[in-house]
């Protein structure tokens, strides 16, 4: 679904009430010694397997051994896994627009150990606050960024019309240090096809939306390695609806034409159900967008997105798009069947009813409704994300896995995940950046983003209160 990104500011007192910096809340020592779990039930991701009663040490950020019967160095800060925890990868929500310290201490306090910004981030985000959680010095998950442009101002997007405009965005791209080129639908065909030249040369790969002029047959033939949504193929792939059943969805035959078109060119694409399906409940349902706004959850979104659901304009929408919703399940189904590589995303904080966190937990939930395996599900969250950066953004150290030499981004959890996903949404403790949060710190993070906000609601007064 387009979506309409320009923001509605709630007024300079309410971002005033924000505090500058979340500390890292951890009971790990500031200076970082090996850490290791001790008899914990891995669940490592490589493949699907269970390792029992093993001990991981961690060195400098890294997993340095596995095994059942490791000596624990004697400066080692000790986790206990008492033979009855697991300890599987973080996780990695690789489609969002998350840029502030709130974002980031939620993400993390629910497991998610990497993100990737699809565009939107500040240049604070870009130059300083990715870096100190790097660093370890903000509480966080690892960032990648994508510079998003398009062709007209409609989105808020940086705007390029000409070829030398889009070598200008490829230069300004390297210079800050972006990751990818996120592409818009305005723009023209001449544009893309610069922006996927000089960025491959530039190493930025190309991610993001179809572009309505170029198609997406074009572009990842053309080399964009990433569709940003799934439902992009409904937009510049698919025949449109009928204009007598605007909500219809396109025929099931079309899709072997999708997968056979992502299977020849080894491009991926971001499985994000949970996006598609919030705009689907939403959509003619002002009451719905009513219902989250009272969820617990929703005192985890900045005030100022928060006071833009109801004014988003999917609840004042005529029609009904649960059968495009039911094409999209059988899409990213046929996707996973038939190998094509799918990670998981959100697209917080676009679209109402989306929170930090618990919208990528909702969607793994949601990919095994529409026909995957836990581990399959899973995997789009952890070693699929992983693989992604390793052939896009080579150089780094590897993640997604809990295997020897990979980074060392691990969650702890009460129970299999490859027997229940939702254990991975109460984590005892996630560690990222060398840095190790317990189950308080975790819920500390959360609890301290809560009344930020609300303290900020109460500054801005009345009219801020959503």
């Amino acid at each position: 679904m387009r979506r309409d990104r320009r923001v509605l500011l709630l007024g300079a007192g309410a971002a005033a009430c924000l505090p500058s910096v979340l500390r890292a809340q951890s009971t790990a020592p500031a200076v970082v010694p090996p850490i290791a779990f001790i008899d914990v039930h891995l669940v490592p991701m490589d493949q699907e397997r269970v390792l029992r009663h093993m001990t991981v040490l961690v060195r400098d950020g890294r997993i340095e051994a596995i095994g059942p019967e490791l000596p624990v160095p004697t400066d080692a800060w000790r986790v206990e896994g008492q033979g009855r925890l697991w300890l599987s990868p973080g996780l990695a929500d690789m489609h969002n627009h998350c840029d502030s310290r709130q974002d980031m201490a939620v993400l993390l306090s629910l497991g998610v150990t990497t993100m990737l910004n699809m565009g939107e981030a500040r240049n604070s985000f870009v130059g300083r606050l990715r870096l100190a959680i790097e660093r370890g010095e903000v509480p966080g998950p690892r960032a990648y960024v994508a510079l998003a442009v398009d062709g007209s101002p409609a989105y808020g997007h940086l705007v390029l019309t000409s070829p030398e405009d889009a070598r200008a965005a490829v230069r300004l791209a390297r210079t800050n240090r972006y990751d990818f080129l996120k592409v818009y639908n305005g723009l023209s065909p001449e544009v893309f096809d610069t922006l996927v030249r000089e960025g491959a040369a530039a190493g930025l790969p190309v991610v993001g939306h179809g572009v309505t002029r170029v198609g997406l047959a074009r572009q990842i033939g053309a080399g964009q390695v990433l569709v940003a949504h799934a439902e992009e193929f409904f937009y510049t792939f698919f025949p449109p609806p009928r204009e007598d059943d605007p909500d219809g969805a396109p025929p099931e035959s079309a899709i072997a034409d999708a997968v056979a078109l992502l299977r020849r060119h080894g491009a991926r694409v971001v499985a994000d159900l949970v996006t598609y399906r919030k705009i689907a409940e939403q959509w003619g349902r002002p009451a719905v967008v009513d219902e989250y706004l009272r969820r617990p959850e929703a005192a985890l979104v900045a005030p100022t997105q928060r006071a833009l659901w109801p004014l988003a304009g999917y609840a004042r929408r005529r029609g009904d798009l649960m059968r495009r919703y039911a094409f999209l399940e059988a899409l990213v189904r046929a996707m996973q069947r038939a190998g094509v590589p799918l990670l998981s995303g959100t697209d917080v904080s676009d679209i109402p009813g989306l929170v930090p966190g618990y919208s990528l937990h909702e969607n793994l939930a949601l990919l095994t409704r529409a026909g995957l395996s836990r581990f399959d599900a899973l995997s789009t969250a952890t070693r699929q994300a992983g693989a992604f950066i390793a052939a896009t953004r080579p150089g780094g150290a590897p993640f997604g896995t809990v295997t020897v030499g990979a980074r060392a981004d691990l969650l702890l959890s009460e129970a299999n995940p490859l027997d229940d996903l939702t254990t991975l949404a109460s984590p005892r403790g996630v560690l990222a950046a060398g840095r190790w949060h317990d189950e308080a710190a975790l819920a500390a993070l959360r609890r301290t983003v809560a009344e930020t906000y609300r303290s900020a609601v109460a500054a801005a007064g009345p009219s801020a209160r959503a």
